[in-house]
């Protein structure tokens, strides 16, 4: 019977409508797979558990510093401005 309930409480969770044969047939399926996770727990591991097996590096690159534009270059190519900032459409 306990199985019954979660199957439907994680119906209820998704937002299906199970009918009886549905309940049935997914109240096996979650017993199975709460067997293979149980067979899971039994493994006796050591080790700290690996998350990724190819180690993670950070590929960017360094940061130079460099000279920026002029706001004469930056309004340069446009009309939509106002004081020292670039217009954008009303909102």
């Amino acid at each position: 019977m306990e199985e019954r309930i979660e199957v439907e409480k994680i119906a209820k969770l998704a937002r299906l409508k199970l009918n009886e044969e549905e309940i049935k047939k997914f109240k096996l399926d979650l017993k199975e797979v709460k067997e293979m996770f149980d067979e899971i727990d039994k493994i006796e591991v050591k080790e700290n558990p690996c998350f990724h097996p190819v180690e993670v590096k950070n590929v960017m690159r360094k940061d130079k510093v460099r000279k920026g534009f002029s706001l004469k270059e930056v309004f340069s190519n446009t009309e939509q401005k106002e004081k020292n900032f670039l217009k954008g459409p009303s909102v």
